[in-house]
């Protein structure tokens, strides 16, 4: 077990599970049960060592009917220097818990995939990441089984996601289904869940939004008024699935504005700057990777520490968010206001958020 004393909270990480506990702030060595704001570094970091994706070209992910964010049809960066990686992981060491492996690619086809991997374990990080399935073999699952905590395959509605999900678990992965949800894949989802249709011996499956970032169409995101996305809320909150469910903190508005009961000790907002962040295969870091386009809250690495990053105008300005936005809201504390990046995906509503996706 890891524990990591802050100012005024501690938090606790058991590589082994990947089960993950934070007191709430502590008063006089009590817990008075109101939630810490950040961390005074990242506890976990999404590091891009994809700097472009093989499969891009082909169209691997419009195919599927997923609108990479990543934009992997036109990027063409270098992959992340395994130099740059040893780096980022020599500045984390005993400070950060979890590196989620990602960027413009399946981590899985990185050149330097099992070095990584053998840093990770070096520098006492656990390393998982999300792969389309495409390219994985039995070697890479069993260095998965190996050395990650657990690994996601993106539901792809392909044989070969199939496939790469049946390698894992046979190589004892922690195996997750990543299932993005835009309003023409919400009917599918809820159609799997309830004939349970997902594979077997998955560990869950985790719904992302989609998001208008890259190849993502905005006229593809989900509104407030979706009579199916609510009931596959409703579905996932009745605890009546065969599958573990787990979303994305992007789909946090819509938890805490749901009727009914869920337990709000469930739910924690956006991470971004607070509990996380991204760095790309450039060495570029910033609070979230759907900024991955814009950048406009990125870091140079080449120039700063991960350290300096953190503690930098841009974080901080980007923090200012989750403590100004939707003020007058009762339910502030829990969603903070959604997204800082691209507000037109938080699904409320009320007036503001209205007024956001209308702007």
């Amino acid at each position: 077990m890891k524990i990591r004393k802050e100012k005024n909270f501690i938090s606790l990480f058991d590589p082994q599970t990947g089960r993950y506990i934070r007191t709430g702030i502590l008063k006089n060595g009590k817990d008075t049960g109101a939630d810490p704001f950040m961390a005074s570094f990242p506890e976990l970091l999404d590091v891009g060592i994809m700097g472009y994706c093989k499969h891009g070209q082909s169209g691997l992910c419009i195919k599927a009917g997923i609108e990479c964010y990543q934009d992997g049809l036109h990027q063409k960066k270098p992959n992340m220097r395994l130099q740059d990686f040893e780096n980022i992981a020599f500045q984390c060491s005993r400070q950060t818990y979890q590196f989620a492996l990602g960027g413009c690619g399946d981590p899985d086809q990185h050149e330097h995939f099992r070095e990584i991997l053998e840093i990770c374990t070096q520098a006492g990080i656990v390393p998982n990441f999300t792969t389309s399935g495409f390219g994985i073999g039995e070697e890479q699952a069993r260095l998965c089984g190996k050395y990650c905590g657990a690994v996601a395959v993106s539901w792809y509605r392909s044989e070969y996601t199939r496939k790469a999900v049946g390698l894992l678990v046979k190589a004892g992965v922690k195996t997750n289904i990543h299932y993005v949800l835009n309003k023409f894949t919400v009917h599918e989802a809820v159609e799997r869940l309830e004939a349970h249709k997902f594979p077997e011996g998955i560990n869950a499956v985790i719904f992302l939004l989609h998001k208008p970032v890259g190849l993502g169409k905005r006229e593809n995101i989900i509104t407030a008024d979706h009579v199916e996305f609510q009931q596959l809320l409703h579905l996932a909150a009745s605890g009546k699935t065969a599958y573990k469910i787990g979303f994305d903190s992007c789909t946090v508005p819509a938890l805490v504005n749901m009727e009914g009961s869920i337990a709000e000790n469930s739910l924690d907002t956006c991470e971004g700057a607070r509990w996380s962040a991204y760095i790309s295969s450039d060495m570029k870091m910033m609070p979230c990777s759907f900024d991955n386009q814009e950048m406009r809250w990125a870091v140079d690495l080449k120039k700063y520490t991960i350290e300096e990053a953190w503690n930098s105008t841009q974080f901080k300005e980007f923090r200012n968010y989750f403590r100004t936005a939707c003020s007058d809201c009762e339910k502030q504390r829990l969603c903070m206001g959604g997204c800082p990046i691209r507000p037109e995906i938080v699904i409320c509503k009320k007036k503001r958020c209205r007024e956001l996706f209308e702007a």
